[in-house]
């Protein structure tokens, strides 16, 4: 059997009398273990990640893909317990993390090979569990859409977010000057830390006037990630 988390709603409060206004909350269900498909791995998870999307599904706002797994979690990270007959990359006994359509907060999840990832060295086997969703949406839309690279620079809003923490690190990794902006000094010198180069309080400074002042004007590459 394999134990998920699933949102439950009541529209009655504490004392049993309806209110009319529905409430969510978070219990555990025991389901089936998932089917493994010829292309997919079973992961036994160790842990999760809390991402916006899963909070925004928590209150109707954000419902799975037709066909996607129903229960929350869309990161994961664990140890692989059985693969399908067309993997060849991964075996069982491998500690991996991965990205999900789905199932994260589950004890067992089916995954396709495709999604899934190394443990980067250094990085705990739980940590991990964070590293799919920054490392995909970063990648994909920083470096293989935008074509960012050595020499270039690039201005990332909302700079300590897990996707802002994130870009930082892997732009200065590869060459690129990094300015970040962020709502107080604590989040600027945090950012300062992993590397950015220029940390701007949008708060009170002109981001913008700053940029044209550190670049001569030059365009640059622009992540919003707002929910830092």
């Amino acid at each position: 059997m394999n134990l998920v988390s699933i949102t439950t709603t009541t529209s009655f409060n504490h004392e049993g009398r309806s209110d009319h206004k529905p409430r969510r909350s978070r219990s555990l269900q025991e389901v089936s273990d998932p089917e493994v498909r010829d292309d997919e791995v079973l992961i036994k998870v160790v842990a999760t990640a809390l991402n916006q999307a899963d909070t925004q599904q928590r209150k109707g706002l954000y419902p799975p893909p037709k066909g996607a797994n129903p229960y929350p979690g869309l990161e994961c990270s664990g140890t692989i317990e059985a693969v399908g007959k067309n993997v060849t990359r991964w075996k069982i006994g491998d500690e991996v993390c991965a990205l999900l359509s789905g199932g994260g907060y589950a004890e067992k999840v089916a995954v396709p090979v495709g999604q899934v990832l190394p443990v980067p060295p250094g990085v705990s086997l739980k940590d991990a569990a964070s590293f799919p969703e920054v490392a995909c949406t970063v990648w994909s839309t920083v470096f293989l859409m935008s074509k960012l690279s050595a020499g270039e620079t690039f201005l990332v809003h909302g700079g300590t977010s897990g996707i802002g923490t994130f870009a930082i690190q892997m732009s200065k990794y590869l060459g690129i000057k990094v300015f970040v902006t962020a709502g107080s000094e604590e989040k600027l010198a945090a950012c300062k830390d992993l590397g950015a180069d220029v940390c701007i309080n949008y708060k009170t400074e002109d981001f913008v006037a700053r940029m044209k002042e550190e670049t001569g004007g030059k365009d640059h590459t622009i992540l919003n990630f707002n929910f830092g």
